[in-house]
């Protein structure tokens, strides 16, 4: 016997084949829209950390220069110090490595050899640009200025030189092939690095004279060379002003009678440095006629058809403690 349900309800094929095909074009905009938002996040979150990085190492460089020539004054006291330095000051028609002038700006000069330093064939060819035909990275600054340590008997007034430099950098990735490994350098970039030396003026006993003549110390327990400050940098750029506002040309350097002329007139420094993203910031290639570009202070504009970020960080700096009597 064949029983017939007239009011039983159910889904024909179509229908079911429908409802599969409507919730997969809605499970496809919903993996669309995840990707947007989770791509575009990434981009927010590696852009964020390039502005935090850079503005760290914009707040090192604004305090140094700010300190630049500054001098202690200690006045009466009842240890028997000087009321004021001591110090030699060692400036003008000096080498580079011996000048406690208190700004020295080099133009496009890539790594740091502290003197007595020898230059590897590795430490040169870190030096060597990435691309010499475009690259103009990065310049060179020195900064000095003097401290004070009532505590140290044999020396209570410092002076200290820093150094700022970039050097070119690579990543390494290995390949093996028949028991071979081959090493292959990949996503050049430059970094920022830091050199600190210590001015050595001591006397000899805590109740001798004080010397009258000392000498740079780039070996001390608180001195450093070759400290990494900041990866993925693309420029770094630095420009002196005068009273007025205007560029100090040439920059102003102790090697050479135009550049000595202006080591003192220095009232503020431009600081321009271009970072560049760790990673692939953008979906495409820019067309052709359409590359990315990164335009400096005083360098022609570069372009750029990759996929990387690249952003500038413009700071002008007042220097308080440089005065030439005018």
């Amino acid at each position: 016997m064949v029983i017939k349900y007239k009011s039983d309800k159910g889904l024909t094929l179509i229908e079911i084949l429908i409802g599969i095909i409507v919730s997969s074009v809605m499970m496809l905009a919903i993996y669309t829209t995840y990707s947007i938002i989770n791509t575009t996040y990434g981009q927010v979150v590696d852009k964020a950390s390039i502005s935090k990085s850079s503005r760290d190492l914009i707040e090192i460089l604004i305090k140094d220069i700010r300190m630049s020539g500054f001098k202690y004054y200690h006045g009466e006291n009842d240890k028997g110090y000087p009321k004021d330095t001591y110090l030699d000051v060692k400036g003008g028609d000096v080498s580079i490595a011996e000048t406690h002038d208190p700004i020295v700006i080099e133009s496009d000069k890539l790594g740091y050899l502290r003197p007595g330093d020898t230059e590897s064939d590795q430490e040169r060819k870190e030096k060597i640009k990435n691309n010499a035909e475009k690259d103009v990275c990065c310049d060179r600054i020195h900064i000095v200025y003097d401290d004070f340590d009532q505590n140290d008997e044999y020396q209570p007034y410092k002076r200290y030189k820093f150094t700022y430099y970039a050097k070119a950098r690579f990543s390494e990735e290995n390949e093996i092939t028949d028991g071979q490994t081959t090493t292959t350098r990949i996503n050049p970039r430059y970094a920022i690095y830091k050199s600190k030396a210590s001015w050595i003026q001591k006397r000899t006993s805590t109740t001798g004279n004080f010397p009258t003549t000392g000498e740079w110390d780039y070996n001390c327990f608180e001195c450093y060379h070759d400290q990494l400050i900041r990866d993925y940098v693309e420029d770094m750029e630095f420009i002196a002003l005068d009273k007025d506002g205007k560029k100090l040309t040439p920059h102003p350097t102790s090697i050479t009678n135009e550049g000595r002329d202006n080591l003192y007139k220095i009232r503020a420094v431009d600081i321009r440095i271009s970072f560049r993203s760790k990673k692939e910031f953008f979906r495409f290639n820019p067309t052709t006629g359409k590359e990315r570009k990164l335009f400096g202070f005083s360098r022609n504009a570069r372009t750029f058809n990759d996929r990387y970020l690249r952003d500038s960080v413009v700071v002008t700096v007042f220097t308080r403690n440089i005065y030439d009597g005018k």
